[in-house]
C-alpha cells in the first residue's frame, strides 16, 4: 500500500494544513505531531476533503478525540448507545434534540470514517459502527418522542393493559450490519394491537404511532442548519408509499402472508429489531419467517431474483451507469443476490442460512459446498474491494453515490485511498474483481434454457405448443427415439390440454411451458422413453400447483437427468417422488443421492433437521421424521438401482434408517410424556428409581433385513418394579398407565398417515399373548412368559430379536433374559416337528399354488425355508453352542452354524448364497412394482438345493 499521497493532490493537502493551522491559532489551540501522525493525517485528507475541512472547522474535536484515544480504539458495541444517552439525559424538547442527534453523528461518523482511511480497522468493523450508530439514534430519538407522545395524546396499551411501544425494523444494510457512509436508513414501523389511547380525546394505536413515526422521521432525517442524521427510507413498508406509515402486527401478517411480493421476501431476509419494543419486534419477525422462508426448496426465487436484476440492469443502461459499482455489472448487487438467492431456496430448511450479513451467507455456502471454495474467496475478496470503494467514495466529500469519479483529483485521491499509485492500476484491479462477480453471477443465476441445448430442442418446443401438425410431430418423436410416437403425442396433448394445466397461474404455465421441451428431449435417452413419459407425466400433475418444482427441474438440468434415470428404472422411485415431492430436493446432488449415509451420519442428520422444530409441534416433528425417512429411503433405492450395494448394504442401510427414527421416536413421546407427568419413578429397596423403558425389534428389523415396505414388528418392555410406582409430575400416573401411554403415542407418530405419508406401520402381534396380551409388559412378566408359556414359533421369533432403543441397563437385562431362553436345552424330534408343522401351514396359507410361479418366500425352497432351518438349528444348538444367539441376521447366523460343524461350509453356503439372490431380486421387484414371484424356472436349481436341504435337515429322522 503506498503511503505518501501522490504529486496530484500535494497543492489540496497544502491549502488544508494552512487552513488547519489558521483555525489552532484562532482557537488557541497547539497541534505538534509526530512524523508518523502527520503521515496518516495527510493520508487521510488526500482521501477525504470532508475530514479535512472537518478538521478545519473543528479542530477541537479533532484534538480531543486524539489526545483522549477514541480515534485509536474499537468502540464496544454497546458505546453508541452509552454515549448518545448521556448527551441527551438534559433533552426536553424537539429542537434541542435534532441539534444533540446532529452534533453526535458529525463527530462519530468524522471518528469511523478516520479510522478507515487511516487502515486502522478493517471493514467489518467501520459497516458495523456505522449501523450501530444508527440504532444508537434512532432508539434514543423514539425513547424521548414516545414519552412525549404518551404525555400529550396518553399511552396505548394492549387489552390487558400493558403499555405499548412502536417497534422500529431495520432493512437493507442497516439491517444487515452493513450501512456504509451515506447510506439511507430503510425503516418499517409496527405495533403490537389495535386499540385506543383514552376514553375521551384519545388516539387509536394507528393514529398514536402514525404520528410517533413521522416525528422520528422528521427528528433524524429533516435536513437542518446542521444537516440530518440519516436519510430515512420507508418505501419498504407493505403497499409502499400509500400504505400505513405505523402497521399492526396482524396487518402486517396478513399482508405478507396474502399479497407479499418475491422482492419482498428478499428485504425481509435483512430485517432487524434496531429500536422500540425489542420483545415484541423479536416475536413479529418470528411470525414472519414463513414468508421470507419456505419450508421446501423454493427455486423460483432464481427466476424473481433474475427478473429483480434484469429489471436493474435496464435502469443502469438507461441512466448510464454502468461505472455504478453497487447496481452495475459485477457489482454489489449481484454479489448479495447470489447470496441471497440460496438463502431464499434454502433457508427454510436450513436455518443456519437464516443470517443477514453477506459474509456469513458465503462462508455458509462454502462450508456446505453449494459453491466451490475458490467462487466464494473470490467472491469474499470482490465484495471486500467493492464495499471499501464504495466508502470511500462516499467519504470524499460525504455524497450518497456509489459512482467511480470522472474528475482526475477525485479518481487519484479514491486510488491512493485504496492502496494503488494510480488511477489505471486500481482500475484494473477493480475491474477483475468485477469479471469475477459477474462470472460467479452468470454460472449461479442464468436460466439454463438459454443453452445451446435448449436452442436444439426448438421442434419439441413447437409439438408442446401445438404447433406442429400430428403427422410431422409424430415423425419428430419417431425421430427423436421414440417407440409409439402416436401414444407419445398423446402423452403430450393430454397433459397440455388437461385442467390441471389450464386452470394454472400464469407463471406455472410459462414454467411449464420452459420445461417440457427439455423433459422431451431428456427422456429419449433412456431404454424405456414411452414409460418413462408416461411416469414423468404423472409427477408433472402432481406437483402442476407448486410451480416451484417446475422451477427447480428447469433451473437444474442435472436433477432432470437424474429424475428421468431414475424414473426410467424403478417405477417405484416414480411413484415415492410423485407421492412425496419434496423429494426432488435430492436430485440435485448426484453424488450424494448414490451415497446413502451410515447410521451416525443418520443420527447427526435427523438432529439437525428437528433442532429447528419447537418441541411442542409434533405435527410439524411428525412431518420432518417422514421427509428424512423418505429421502433416505430414496437415496438407498437409488443406489440399489445402480447395483453400486450389496444387498446386505442395502437392509443395513434400511434397517438404520429405521432404527434412528425409532430412537427418536422414543425420545420425542418421552419427551412430551414427562412435560405432562413428569418421569415414572419407583422405591426399590431405599433408592428411588428411574425406571427404564425399551423398544425390541423383531422380524427383519431384528434381522437386520429390512426391505423397502417393510413394517415394524416392535414389543416394549420396561422395569418398574418395588413400590411407589409413579410419576413424578404434578399430574400422577402410575407408571404402568404412562408406560402404556407411551407406547401408544410411539404407534401413534410411527404409523398414522399425514400429508406426507406415514413412517413405518407397526405390528405388535408379536408381544406376550399376542394382540391380548398388554401393550407394554414388564420384563420378569416377559422372561416368565418366554421361559414358560411361549410357543416355538415364538421362540423362532425372538431368535431375530434386538434392543434397538431406550435404556441401556434395561437392554442388557433383556439380553440376557432372551439368551436364557434361546439356550434351554430343547428336546429335538419335538422342536423338529413343531417348526415343520408351522412351516407347511404356512405355505398352505401364503404360497402361490401355481405350477408356473415360483413365490420367492413363501413357496418350498425359497426365503421362509431358509429362515425356519435356520431358527431351528440355533434353537437346537444354541444350549452347547451359545453364541449362536449372538447375532440376529440370517447370514450370520449360518456363518456361525458353519464354523461350528452345525452345518457344512458347503451346505451354508448353498443356503446364504439362494438367501441373498431371492432377497436381492425380492427387492427389485419392489422397485419395479411388481409381486415377489418369478417364474418358476428362474431359481430352479437354488429351490432344489434349499429343498434338499430341507429334507435332509428338518424331515430325516434326527439323530
Amino acid at each position: 500500500m503506498t503511503k505518501t499521497p501522490p504529486s496530484e493532490l500535494i497543492l489540496r493537502l497544502d491549502s488544508d494544513w494552512e487552513a488547519f493551522q489558521s483555525a489552532l491559532e484562532q482557537n488557541n489551540l497547539e497541534f505538534k505531531p509526530g512524523q508518523e501522525l502527520k503521515s496518516v493525517l495527510f493520508r487521510v485528507w488526500a482521501c477525504s476533503p470532508m475530514i479535512a475541512h472537518s478538521c478545519v472547522r473543528q479542530p477541537e474535536q479533532f484534538l480531543d478525540m486524539l489526545h483522549n484515544g477514541d480515534l485509536h480504539r474499537d468502540f464496544r458495541p454497546e458505546e453508541y448507545r452509552q454515549r448518545l444517552q448521556q448527551q441527551l439525559l438534559k433533552v426536553a424538547d424537539e429542537a434541542t434534540l435534532m441539534d444533540q442527534l446532529r452534533d453526535f453523528r458529525h463527530r462519530e461518523i468524522f471518528r469511523i470514517a478516520w479510522r478507515d482511511l487511516a487502515g486502522w480497522c478493517l471493514l467489518a468493523e467501520t459497516l458495523r459502527d456505522l449501523s450501530l450508530l444508527a440504532d444508537a439514534c434512532v432508539d434514543l430519538a423514539l425513547e424521548k418522542l414516545h414519552r412525549w407522545a404518551c404525555k400529550s395524546w396518553g399511552i396505548p396499551r394492549t387489552r390487558a393493559g400493558v403499555p405499548l411501544q412502536l417497534v422500529v425494523l431495520g432493512m437493507g444494510k442497516l439491517g444487515a450490519y452493513e450501512l456504509n457512509f451515506s447510506s439511507d436508513i430503510d425503516l418499517m414501523f409496527a405495533y403490537a394491537e389495535e386499540g385506543q389511547t383514552r376514553k375521551r380525546k384519545g388516539l387509536s394505536h394507528e393514529e398514536f404511532f402514525t404520528r410517533l413515526g413521522q416525528s422520528l422521521i422528521n427528528v433524524i432525517g429533516n435536513t437542518t442548519a446542521n444537516g440530518f442524521v440519516f436519510r430515512v427510507d420507508m418505501r419498504l413498508r407493505p403497499y409502499g408509499d400509500s400504505g400505513a406509515l405505523a402497521v399492526s402486527f396482524d396487518a402486517m401478517e396478513e399482508y405478507y402472508q396474502y399479497q407479499g411480493r418475491e422482492w419482498e421476501r428478499y428485504a425481509m431476509i435483512k430485517a432487524r429489531i434496531i429500536a422500540g419494543d425489542f420483545v415484541a419486534g423479536r416475536a413479529l419477525l418470528k411470525s414472519l419467517r414463513p414468508f421470507t422462508y419456505r419450508r421446501y426448496l423454493d427455486y423460483s426465487a432464481f427466476e424473481s431474483l433474475r427478473n429483480m436484476k434484469a429489471m436493474i440492469a435496464r435502469q443502469v443502461k438507461r441512466k448510464d451507469m454502468e461505472s455504478n459499482i453497487k447496481l452495475g455489472q459485477g457489482g454489489i448487487r449481484e454479489i448479495e443476490f447470489i447470496g441471497q438467492a440460496f438463502q431464499l431456496i434454502r433457508g427454510g430448511r436450513e436455518p443456519d442460512l437464516q443470517v443477514r450479513g453477506i459474509v456469513d451467507v458465503l462462508k455458509r455456502l462454502a462450508e456446505r459446498n453449494y459453491l466451490p471454495a475458490y467462487v466464494i474467496e473470490q467472491l469474499l475478496d470482490a465484495y471486500r474491494f467493492l464495499r471499501y470503494t464504495e466508502n470511500h467514495i462516499q467519504a470524499y466529500a460525504e455524497q450518497q453515490t456509489h459512482v467511480l469519479p470522472e474528475d482526475a483529483a477525485e479518481q487519484q485521491s479514491l486510488a491512493f485511498s485504496m492502496g494503488f499509485d494510480n488511477w489505471d492500476t486500481f482500475s484494473q484491479t477493480l475491474e477483475d474483481h468485477r469479471q469475477n462477480v459477474h462470472s460467479a453471477f452468470e454460472q449461479v443465476m442464468t436460466a439454463p434454457q438459454v443453452s445451446d441445448q435448449a436452442k436444439s430442442n426448438e421442434g419439441l418446443s413447437g409439438i408442446w405448443a401445438g404447433l406442429v401438425d400430428d403427422h410431422r410431430a409424430c415423425e419428430q418423436l419417431s425421430e427423436q427415439g421414440y417407440e409409439d410416437a402416436g401414444y407419445v403425442l398423446s402423452l403430450i396433448k393430454g397433459l397440455r390440454n388437461s385442467h390441471t394445466y389450464k386452470t394454472r397461474s400464469n407463471i406455472g404455465q410459462e414454467r411449464m411451458d420452459r420445461l417440457m421441451p427439455l423433459i422431451l428431449a431428456a427422456v429419449t435417452g433412456v431404454s424405456n422413453p414411452d414409460q418413462c413419459l408416461l411416469r414423468v407425466l404423472n409427477l408433472l400433475e402432481a406437483i402442476a400447483g407448486r410451480s416451484t418444482y417446475l422451477a427447480l427441474l428447469a433451473e437444474h438440468p442435472m436433477a432432470l437427468s437424474q429424475l428421468v434415470s431414475l424414473f426410467s428404472q424403478s417405477a417405484w422411485i416414480a411413484e415415492h417422488i410423485t407421492l412425496y415431492p419434496v423429494l426432488m430436493d435430492e436430485l440435485l446432488d448426484p453424488q450424494s443421492l448414490y451415497a446413502p449415509m451410515t447410521h451416525d451420519d443418520l443420527s447427526t442428520e435427523l438432529n439437525s433437521l428437528l433442532q429447528n422444530v419447537d418441541e411442542d409441534d409434533l405435527e410439524q416433528q411428525m412431518e420432518t421424521l417422514r421427509y428424512f425417512k423418505q429421502s433416505n429411503v430414496l437415496h438407498v433405492a437409488a443406489a440399489d438401482m445402480t447395483d453400486a450395494m450389496t444387498l446386505i448394504q442395502v437392509s443395513n442401510y434400511l434397517t438404520d434408517i429405521a432404527e434412528v427414527i425409532v430412537q427418536r421416536v422414543l425420545q420425542i413421546a418421552s419427551q412430551n410424556l414427562y412435560a405432562k407427568h413428569g418421569k415414572p419413578q419407583c422405591v426399590r429397596g431405599r433408592k428411588k428409581v428411574t425406571p427404564g423403558f425399551i423398544i425390541i425389534g423383531y422380524g427383519k428389523m431384528g434381522g437386520i433385513e429390512l426391505g423397502y415396505g417393510s413394517d415394524l414388528d416392535l414389543v416394549f418392555l420396561h422395569n418398574s418394579q418395588g413400590s411407589k410406582q409413579q410419576t413424578g409430575g404434578p399430574k400422577k400416573l402410575d407408571n404402568g398407565v404412562f408406560f402404556a401411554r407411551l407406547g401408544q403415542r410411539i404407534i401413534h407418530i410411527l404409523n398414522t398417515q399425514t400429508a406426507s405419508g406415514l413412517l413405518y406401520e407397526v405390528d405388535m402381534r408379536l408381544r406376550p399373548s399376542g394382540a391380548s396380551g398388554l401393550l407394554v409388559s414388564d420384563i420378569e412378566s416377559f422372561a416368565e412368559y418366554q421361559k414358560k408359556d411361549a410357543w416355538t414359533w415364538e421362540h423362532q421369533a425372538l431368535v431375530r430379536a434386538r434392543a434397538i432403543a431406550g435404556d441401556e441397563v434395561l437392554i442388557e437385562v433383556f439380553n440376557q433374559v432372551r439368551r436364557d431362553v434361546l439356550c434351554q436345552q430343547r428336546e429335538p424330534q419335538q422342536l423338529q416337528q413343531e417348526v415343520v408343522e408351522m412351516r407347511e401351514r404356512m405355505r398352505s396359507e401364503l404360497g402361490s399354488r401355481q405350477a408356473d410361479v415360483f413365490h420367492l418366500k413363501q413357496d418350498a425352497g425359497g426365503i421362509a425355508d431358509i429362515e425356519f432351518i435356520v431358527q431351528y438349528l440355533v434353537l437346537r444348538w444354541a444350549h452347547q453352542h451359545p453364541e449362536l444367539v449372538d447375532v440376529t441376521d440370517n447370514v450370520r447366523q449360518l456363518d456361525r452354524l458353519a464354523k461350528l460343524g452345525v452345518l457344512s461350509k458347503k451346505e451354508a453356503t448353498i443356503l446364504s448364497t439362494a438367501y441373498q439372490d431371492y432377497r436381492a431380486r425380492a427387492h427389485h421387484l419392489v422397485l419395479i412394482e411388481q409381486p415377489s414371484t418369478v417364474s418358476v424356472e428362474q431359481f430352479a436349481k437354488q429351490r432344489q438345493q434349499v429343498g434338499d436341504l430341507w429334507q435332509r435337515i428338518m424331515l430325516d429322522t434326527v439323530k
